[in-house]
C-alpha cells in the first residue's frame, strides 16, 4: 500500500488518508527521566503513618475506629495551629476518605473538612470517644451524620462536654 492518499472509489472529492505506522513502545524522554504518573503516585500516595490512620480509625467494623459524636484534635502542618471538634461525619472512599469537624468559635460555627491523605494533617487525637453499645463512657450517639447539631448548638456543646443524653 502506498503512503499517498487515494481516491475514494465512490466520489472524487473525498480521499482515504494515508495508513501510519503504529508508534514504537519505548518510552518517551520524560517518562525515562522518572516524571510521570508513577512518580506522581508515589509522591501521593499515604504514608504508613496514614494508611494506619485508613485502616484503623477509619475502617467501618475495626474496634478502634473513630465514631461520629467523638471529640478530636488535629494538627496541621501548613499552619503551625491545632482544630478541635466534634465528629459529625465522616466520608469513606479509599485514599480520598475524609471527615468533617465542627466546633464554636466566638458565637461562630467553624467547620473544616480534612482529608486522611492529605499532607497537610499531621495529626489526630481523640480526646472523647463516642458511645457503643461495648462502650457505655462518652455521650450516646444513634446517627451516622451528625447535621442536625449545626441547628442546635446546645447539643453540640453538651457532646463536646461528654453530658449524657
Amino acid at each position: 500500500m502506498s503512503t499517498a492518499a487515494q481516491p475514494y472509489p465512490f466520489s472524487s472529492l473525498a480521499k482515504i488518508p494515508p495508513v501510519r505506522p503504529t508508534t514504537s513502545t519505548v518510552p518517551r524522554e520524560p517518562l525515562l527521566k522518572g516524571k510521570g504518573l508513577m512518580q506522581h503516585l508515589t509522591e501521593t500516595l499515604a504514608t504508613p503513618e496514614k494508611r494506619k490512620w485508613l485502616d484503623t480509625y477509619f475502617a467501618r467494623r475495626h474496634p478502634l475506629r473513630i465514631l461520629p459524636g467523638s471529640v478530636l484534635t488535629v494538627g496541621l502542618g501548613h499552619t503551625p495551629s491545632n482544630f478541635s471538634g466534634v465528629l459529625l461525619s465522616v466520608r469513606r472512599r479509599g485514599l480520598g476518605t475524609s471527615f468533617l469537624l465542627r466546633n464554636v468559635i466566638n458565637r461562630t460555627g467553624v467547620e473544616m473538612q480534612f482529608f486522611v491523605c492529605s499532607p497537610h494533617l499531621k495529626s489526630i487525637k481523640i480526646l472523647q470517644r463516642a458511645t457503643t453499645k461495648a462502650n457505655k463512657s462518652g455521650p450516646r450517639i444513634r446517627r451516622v451524620k451528625l447535621f442536625y447539631l449545626r441547628d442546635s448548638p446546645e447539643k453540640m456543646s453538651a457532646i463536646s462536654a461528654g453530658v449524657r443524653g
